[in-house]
């Protein structure tokens, strides 16, 4: 799978460094640099056909369309990730809370049932299967 990403990776930075020396060419035309450029071109051409072949290798991957909203941002997408565990660990918290509540309102709720209806209550738990009292 590193293999994958490794390539298009390794494809990106071509092209990017292929921009780059195509933006150099175009600052500084001068008539006789016309084959260069023509040559450029070509390789850009090149590297975005190598490019396009690489999709079929990457069509399984789903990227969130706030990762897109950090990069456009100027924001490291490894934050995104960070944020996400970050907001995932605060919900786990406020659930755990809300759990532990419920477990203690429900052992209330059963002692103060016991002491109003002492029968029901013993029906209840044996019909649980169960001789505890919460």
């Amino acid at each position: 799978m590193a293999d994958r990403f490794e390539a298009l990776e390794e494809q990106l930075e071509r092209f990017i460094e292929n921009a780059r020396q195509l933006g150099i060419i175009v600052s500084d035309f001068q008539p006789q640099g016309q084959n260069a450029l023509n040559s450029k071109l070509q390789t850009m051409v090149q590297g975005m056909q190598e490019i396009d072949k690489l999709k079929t290798h990457m069509q399984d991957i789903h990227v969130p369309l706030d990762v897109f909203e950090y990069i456009d941002q100027g924001k490291n997408p490894n934050l995104y990730t960070k944020h996400c565990l970050e907001k995932a660990l605060g919900k786990n918290e406020q659930i755990k809370g809300k759990i532990d509540a419920f477990k203690r309102f429900k052992a209330m709720l059963i002692l103060e049932l016991t002491d109003v209806f002492p029968k029901e209550m013993a029906n209840y738990r044996a019909l649980r299967g169960d001789d505890r009292p919460t």
